[in-house]
C-alpha cells in the first residue's frame, strides 16, 4: 500500500503569532512615518523661516552694524533654542503630544533664524553649495538612519563618546564666537561635526526602534515619536550646517 500523505493545518498559535507580528510591523511603520514626517516638517519650517528672514530683510536683525559679528538678538535666539531643546527632551514624557509638536515647531523656527547668517553669507559667494550640502546631508542621513535600523550590532557603546563629542563641538562653537578658528582647525571641526552627527543618526535610530517596544501605551509612543523627530532633526540640521561650512571653507 502507498502511504497517504497527511497535510497538517497550521496551529492556531502560529496563525495568531503571524497576525501579531504583522500588526507589530505595521505599527512600527506608522511610528517611523510619524517620526520622519515630523522631522521633515520641522526642516521645512526652518527653511521657510531662513528664506523669509533673508529675503524680507530680517537678516540685519542678527548681524551688527559693521557686518562683522552677530547682534545681541542672535545670541538670545541661539542660546534660547539650545535651552528649549534641552528642556523639551527632559520633559518629553510629561508633555502632551500636541504640545510637544508645537515646541518642535518653535524650535525649528529658532533654528531657522540661527542658520540665517550662514545661509545669507553662502548666497553671496556660492549659492549652489546650499543645494549640494542639502543633498549630501540627506543622502548621508538616510544611509546612517537605515544602517541604525537594520544593523544587529549594538550601537549603545557609542552613546558616551557621541555625547562628549557633541559637548566638545558646542564648546568650540561658542569659543569661535569670540576667537576666530584657524582655517585648518575649522576644517577639522567641521569634518568631526559631520562624522559625529552622522553616527548620532544611526545611534538614535537604533535607540528609537528599541524604545518603541519598551514603552507601554499609544500616548507614550506618540511622545516618543516627537522626541525622536527632535533628535533626528538636530542631527540632520547639524550635518547640513557642517557640510555647508566645509564646502565654503575657502570662501
Amino acid at each position: 500500500m502507498v502511504a497517504q500523505k497527511t497535510t497538517k493545518k497550521p496551529a492556531p498559535r502560529t496563525v495568531r503569532a503571524t497576525r501579531v507580528a504583522a500588526k507589530t510591523t505595521g505599527d512600527m511603520g506608522s511610528y517611523l512615518r510619524r517620526i520622519f514626517g515630523l522631522m521633515g516638517a520641522a526642516v521645512g519650517v526652518s527653511a521657510i523661516t531662513a528664506a523669509l528672514t533673508i529675503f524680507g530683510g530680517g537678516i540685519y536683525w542678527f548681524i551688527n552694524a559693521t557686518g562683522t559679528g552677530f547682534s545681541a538678538l542672535y545670541y538670545v535666539i541661539l542660546f534660547g533654542g539650545l535651552g528649549l531643546s534641552i528642556w523639551a527632551q527632559a520633559r518629553a514624557f510629561s508633555l502632551k503630544p500636541t504640545t510637544a509638536i508645537l515646541l518642535l515647531g518653535l524650535y525649528a523656527i529658532l533654528m531657522g533664524f540661527a542658520m540665517t547668517p550662514l545661509i545669507w553669507a553662502t548666497l553671496a559667494v556660492n549659492p549652489v553649495s546650499i543645494l549640494m550640502a542639502f543633498v549630501i546631508a540627506a543622502v548621508m542621513f538616510a544611509c546612517m538612519a537605515l544602517f541604525g535600523y537594520k544593523t544587529v550590532k549594538d550601537l549603545s557603546f557609542l552613546g558616551t563618546f557621541l555625547f562628549i563629542g557633541m559637548i566638545g563641538l558646542i564648546l568650540v562653537g561658542l569659543a569661535s564666537l569670540i576667537w576666530p578658528l584657524g582655517t585648518g582647525f575649522a576644517t577639522f571641526v567641521c569634518a568631526a561635526g559631520v562624522l559625529i552627527f552622522a553616527l548620532f543618526a544611526a545611534y538614535d535610530m537604533q535607540s528609537l526602534k528599541r524604545a518603541y517596544y519598551a514603552v507601554g501605551n499609544d500616548t507614550q509612543k506618540n511622545q516618543l515619536a516627537v522626541l525622536g523627530a527632535l533628535h533626528m532633526y538636530i542631527s540632520f540640521i547639524a550635518m547640513f550646517e557642517y557640510i555647508l561650512s566645509l564646502l565654503n571653507r575657502n570662501n
